[in-house]
């Protein structure tokens, strides 16, 4: 049996005929904040929106008996005779919790949002459009076999999401859309097609590229390929290296050199690029989205059963991005997890034979190619290997709620993909997510599959976004695979260089095939892990994989957690999971700490020294240490990469805080000369003591005297989880998290980012898991469960 899943509640009965809802009465209203007065304004309109507590509704969509049980947390258990009932069942029950983001996410990747939200959406929807998400589903549809097990679940599923819009009472009408006078539309297939779409633009877009470019633009490329390398300085792979244990390959930096006119156009064609990508792309603090996996093989758990943990780290909103739920079909499926509002299948979960869990394995899967065209204003062909050929373009119409024409665009594509002007220059992007063949057979195998192999057999074939999958079985077994299309490029085989786009000879040449994939199986050392770093030590698989990758702290953190532990319980499995330490604070503190000056530092930098010392490198809640050390590490990478110029969307990014970090072993590198003061040659020690001083200024500017509460954690630092439309009302604000940069636990600095669900799961004879994720089943300000 599965155990800890179901846990009471009310009964909800599906039938071919009458459908009975019962829910338990809401409790006391929450406090959304003195704005909004019960029965008036906001909050009257809130009132209305509540869901029937009892009501009886026609359903003539089942086929078979289905009864399902929601438990006392909001969340579904759904028994039904046949499979494709389940599937209807199930998109009955998140429409009825969450209508609101099914549409808006749909509009979202389709490009439509400004049709529901107005002009202020039309930067979203251009992007969109440019992509060409649509223009990807519209091609995928046509190729997909429509009596697959997998077509046939998303009709189910939008069968029963139509089903709760068309027998919905004017009070059942959510919030949002009384905001904006609006009426939701009907689901169609295509909308969960749009929704894996949006995914990988989240998580399969690279823009290292991008990055190298503007790089090169300041200091050359010899020190540009340095600061953004292809392989990371520090390796602790996801597939266990020889050794088992961290790698150090330091490598020197070349001096700056002036970047010739030809590195400037690449650099300005990169970075204008990204602009015309729109701001959801990769730009944000070093980490921040990473997420983590692990797995206990039986002869290191304290039961002797394969225990996982699954923590992926995504945007974190209100509903949530998860809808939890449980599906039985005897015979056929008993699953539980989460999905993805929007599809039917289980993402992250597990039954009663294996659980698993994903994390983004971040590779390179997109290239830029500089095309010629035949008209720099209106193009309608390309130049490819010495002839012209069509662009296929489409005229995209953007509308207003009421239908008026906002604006109208042109966009093109090549045989690569989606094509843009920058500057004057005309640039393509090929990316994997443009032809995937994804169409979420493989999620509904994973949910059936009964044993590790079974599993790691049919996820073989899957595609976008690539991600390290991580499973475990009652039998024992252990694995994981960074699993994905991984193109192969012609020449050395790199994609992190801008290409030309007049020969065909640049243009992918077919993919990595599956026995090169990074993989592991029952490891002699007992234990698996991911955290976003490099996949494999290249000196295992020189293979181009990706570029510029995480550095590995949350790696090496969970890696030491595990080799200290011989007897993992699921208590220490959980703690893990939101453990404050931080590998990245142990290797740059000693630096801090002391230094080889045989100068008197002035007041500021022995008084920050002093701070430094008495932190334990944790971010605990009542820790006043991180406040310092964030400030402190903010002002040196802002004086080190100095050269590099001003960072942000468009202008350039700094290297990854590994490369800093191996800078700090050459004291005497150019790279540490301060170019503002030509008078003077800086080293190590005089930035660091510059950075001391200044981040202790800017600590005690914003947080106030170094003993007060101002510079404890949990003041400093919070979580923001946004209500979808930002309404601060009905967002959770300001959340105090024992967190902070490249923990196991990590978040942005905006506190946006974070874990988005959390399980460990235990595979004895009695399957157990335990979970939890921010916000909760409803996206109804006033249930319980929002």
């Amino acid at each position: 049996m599965i155990k800890r899943i179901l846990m009471g509640g009310v009964g909800l009965a599906l039938t071919t005929g009458t459908v009975v809802l019962a829910s338990r009465p809401f409790g006391l209203l929450p406090p959304l904040g003195p704005l909004l007065d019960a029965g008036h304004g906001i909050w009257a309109v809130a009132l209305a929106a509540q869901p029937r507590a009892s009501a009886a509704i026609r359903l003539p969509i089942f086929e078979g008996p289905v009864t399902a049980i929601v438990d006392t947390r909001g969340v579904p258990h759904i028994y039904a005779d046949q499979e494709l009932d389940g599937y209807r069942a199930l998109g009955y029950l998140v429409a009825r919790d969450r209508l609101f983001q099914l549409e808006l996410q749909t509009r979202a990747a389709a490009g439509t949002l400004t049709e529901l939200l107005g002009a202020k959406a039309l930067p979203v929807d251009r992007e969109a459009r440019r992509l060409g998400f649509s223009r990807m589903v519209e091609r995928g549809l046509a190729a997909t076999d429509t009596t697959s097990d997998a077509f046939r679940s998303i009709q189910a599923y939008g069968q029963g999401v139509n089903a709760w819009i068309s027998g919905m009472g004017g009070h059942d009408l959510p919030l949002e859309y009384r905001l904006l006078g609006a009426s939701p539309a009907p689901w169609v297939v295509a909308n969960s097609y749009l929704l894996l779409a949006r995914m990988a633009l989240t998580l399969a877009y690279n823009d290292v590229s991008v990055q190298k470019a503007a790089a090169a633009a300041k200091v050359g490329w010899p020190a540009a390929e340095a600061l953004f390398p292809v392989d990371a300085p520090i390796q602790e792979p996801i597939q266990p290296n020889a050794v088992d244990s961290t790698r150090f390959a330091f490598r020197r930096i070349p001096a700056p050199i002036t970047p010739d006119s030809a590195a400037r156009g690449v650099a300005s064609v990169g970075a204008a690029a990204y602009l015309a990508l729109g701001n959801s792309l990769r730009w944000s603090a070093e980490d921040a989205v990473g997420s983590n996996n692990w797995v206990v093989g039986p002869g290191r758990s304290a039961t002797g059963h394969p225990l996982l943990a699954g923590d992926p780290h995504l945007e974190l909103t209100l509903p949530s991005i998860w809808y939890q739920a449980h599906l039985v079909v005897p015979d056929r499926l008993d699953v539980a997890g989460v999905t993805l509002p929007g599809a039917p299948w289980v993402i992250i979960g597990f039954n009663r034979s294996i659980a698993w869990s994903f994390t983004n394995t971040g590779s390179d899967v997109n290239d830029f190619y500089r095309e010629v065209v035949d008209d720099q204003t209106n193009p309608t062909q390309y130049r490819l290997d010495g002839n012209w050929r069509p662009l296929d373009r489409r005229i995209e119409a953007y509308r207003s709620p009421s239908g008026a024409v906002l604006a109208v665009d042109t966009v093109r594509f090549t045989h690569r993909g989606p094509l843009w002007k920058v500057d004057s220059t005309w640039l393509s992007m090929a990316w994997t997510a443009s032809d995937a063949k994804n169409n979420g057979a493989e999620f509904l195998a994973m949910g059936r599959a009964q044993s590790a192999n079974e599993f790691l057999a049919t996820s073989a074939s899957y595609a976008v976004p690539a991600q390290n999958m991580v499973v475990a079985d009652r039998g024992g077994t252990i694995a994981i695979r960074s699993t994905g299309r991984y193109p192969i490029r012609p020449g050395a085989g790199r994609g992190d260089l801008i290409q030309d786009g007049t020969q065909s000879a640049n243009d992918w040449t077919g993919d990595l095939p599956l026995e090169f994939y990074p993989f592991s199986l029952n490891p002699a050392r007992g234990f698996l892990s991911s955290a976003n770093q490099q996949p494999v030590d290249p000196r295992v698989n020189p293979r181009f994989l990706g570029a510029n990758w995480y550095s590995p702290w949350r790696a090496i953190q969970i890696n030491t957690l595990l080799r200290a532990d011989s007897r993992v319980t699921v208590d220490a499995m959980r703690r893990f999971q939101t453990d404050p330490g931080s590998v990245r604070a142990d290797r740059f503190l000693p630096f801090l700490r002391t230094s080889d000056r045989r100068t008197v530092p002035s007041e500021n930098v022995t008084r920050a020294r002093a701070l430094l010392a008495s932190w334990n490198g944790r971010y605990e809640l009542d820790n006043p240490g991180p406040v310092l050390f964030e400030a402190v590490m903010s002002e040196l990478a802002r004086r080190t990469w100095d050269e590099l110029g001003p960072t942000g969307p468009g202008r350039g990014s700094r290297p990854a805080e590994a490369i800093l970090l191996g800078l700090l072993g050459d004291s005497a590198s150019v790279w540490w000369d301060d170019r503002t003061t030509p008078a003077l040659v800086e080293h190590r020690d005089d930035i660091i003591e510059a950075s001391l001083a200044a981040g202790l200024d800017s600590a005690l500017a914003q947080h106030g005297p170094s003993d007060g509460a101002g510079w404890l954690w949990r003041n400093a630092h919070h979580a923001n989880i946004y209500h979808l439309l930002r309404i601060p009302a009905l967002s959770a604000l300001d959340l105090s998290v024992p967190s902070g940069p490249s923990t196991l636990s990590p978040s942005s600095g905006a506190g946006t980012q974070g874990a988005s669900w959390r399980m460990v799961v235990e595979l004895g004879p009695d399957v157990a898991a335990w979970a939890t994720y921010p916000g909760g089943q409803s996206g109804n300000p006033l249930s319980p469960h929002y």
